[in-house]
Order: structure tokens, then sequence, then C-alpha cells
């Protein structure tokens, strides 16, 4: 698959990346989060709407948004209960006195928002799509115009992590196929850069990810093994730092080929039926 990189994006500002949106960048720099966490505001004459506050890690990062809102939010929006984007909900909420607002059901009971939204209902005009796979509660937000806060569920620069439990990869195929069927014209992620004609993306990364399934599958044709040894097989030339991410990976590939009946386990070990 080709990417979209970036440099490094200036810290304790926020940069406007399309008309009435800004991006203010987390330092959390790791291997999984790229350059940082994307906090998104959209700016609004009742006080700026305000996406996935960021990481616990770096508490500052509230000042920031705080001062690139001039102290005027209106809202809070948590696209899902990831603890890089939902580590400063609480705090934001103190300093801003603005509402929070999740996803219906949280994938975490100890992550509450003041508001609600189930999939399809609209509020401050950004308006929920459903796209589990990468978290159970994880949600897309809609703008008019064909505008996507796609979160960690579709990003530029790399692909997702998908680690049960959860994480699921079937639902993760599913909500790809769901955005498929949506006419949005760009994609604004959790982390790194805009996505421009995100369609051909989408199917570019479903296509990867049915290829990985086939590789598994295929692995085990050799005989039974441990999702460790099939990750040291798949993926050989892979930085050792994404290591454990890869393995998770492939244990939810393994997951969905196990609901479907093609593959079985005994203790550790992986075989085809």
């Amino acid at each position: 698959m080709s990417f979209t990189t970036e440099p490094l994006p200036p810290r304790h500002v926020a940069e406007e990346v399309l008309p009435g949106i800004r991006r203010l960048v987390a330092p959390n720099v790791t291997p999984m989060t790229y350059h940082g966490t994307n906090t998104y505001i959209i700016d609004r004459p009742e006080g700026a709407v305000v996406i996935d506050p960021g990481p616990e890690s770096h508490p500052d990062h509230v000042d920031d948004v705080m001062r690139a809102c001039d102290g005027k939010i209106a809202l809070i929006m948590l696209s899902h209960t990831h603890h890089d984007h939902h580590g400063l909900l609480a705090a934001l909420r103190t300093a801003s006195g603005a509402p929070t607002c999740g996803f219906t059901h949280s994938a975490d009971p100890s992550i509450t928002t003041d508001l609600h939204l189930a999939d399809g209902e609209s509020l401050s005009g950004l308006t929920a799509v459903h796209t589990p796979g990468h978290c159970a509660d994880h949600i897309c937000l809609a703008l008019p115009g064909g505008i996507l806060f796609s979160a960690d569920h579709v990003m530029a620069w790399s692909t997702t992590v998908v680690s049960p439990p959860g994480g699921h990869m079937a639902a993760y195929f599913r909500s790809l196929e769901r955005l498929l069927a949506r006419d949005d014209s760009c994609y604004l992620p959790g982390h790194g850069p805009i996505l421009r004609e995100p369609r051909a993306y989408v199917r570019a990364l479903l296509f990867h990810r049915r290829q990985r399934e086939a590789a598994v599958a295929e692995a085990l044709q050799s005989g039974p093994t441990d999702t460790e040894s099939l990750m040291d097989q798949l993926y050989h030339k892979l930085n050792p730092t994404l290591r454990r991410a890869a393995e998770r990976n492939v244990l939810a590939h393994l997951l969905k080929l196990e609901e479907e009946g093609r593959v079985g386990r005994h203790g550790d070990l992986w075989y085809v039926h």
C-alpha cells in the first residue's frame, strides 16, 4: 500500500486544515500514534466544537486547546475510548465547562460522557457513523460537504491496528465496506495528515486486509502454529517496535477465520479444518 507522510507538525499551535477546521497535534509521539493525536477544532460563533481531547500523558495539551479556542468551547466530542483520545476528556471538560459527547454505548464503563450519539444521530452539525473494528464504540463524525473525521478507523500514514478483544476484524471489514458506500471527499484522521480521495484508499485497505487474511490461512497449511510464529513468518521485515501490534492483528484475523469455521485452535496452536 501507498501511505501519506507529513513533516513534524508545529507544537502548541492549531493550524487550519480546512476552512473553519483546525488541528492541534498532541506531542504523544510513538510508533502507534505517528506525530501524536490529532485534536480537531471546528470554529463556531457560539464556541468551538473539539474532537478528541488527547492523551492524559500530556496535560499541557488542555492549555493549548483552551488557548486555541480563546477559552470558548461549546462541545467536546469523543471518537472512541482509547486512552490517547479520551485521556484529557475530564480535564478539558473541567477547564471549559463544555458538555462531552460520545457513542451511545461506551466500550469502557469507566469512561462516560454527558451526551450520547447513536449511529446516524447528529449534534452540532456532526453525524455519527458507527464504525466498530478498531474499537467497539468507534464512531466517525461526518460534516455536510463530504468531510469525515475518521479517527483511527482509516488513517493516511498507516494501516489500523485491530487488537482483540476490543478490536474485531470482521467488524472492521464491515465498517470499511460501509465507508465505501459513502461519498465523502476527504477524511481527517486521528493521527497523521488529511486523506483526500479516500474511497480509493479504503478499497486498497480492504484488498490489503484480504491478502493478509489469505496469507494467514495459507501459512496454517504447513501445520498448527501459534500467533507469534505466524507473525514472524508474515511480518519478517517488521520494525521490532511494531511486533506486538502485528501479533494482535494476526490474532484478529485468526478469530475472524474461526468465526467463519475455517480454522480451529487447541491451546495456543491454530490449525485449518
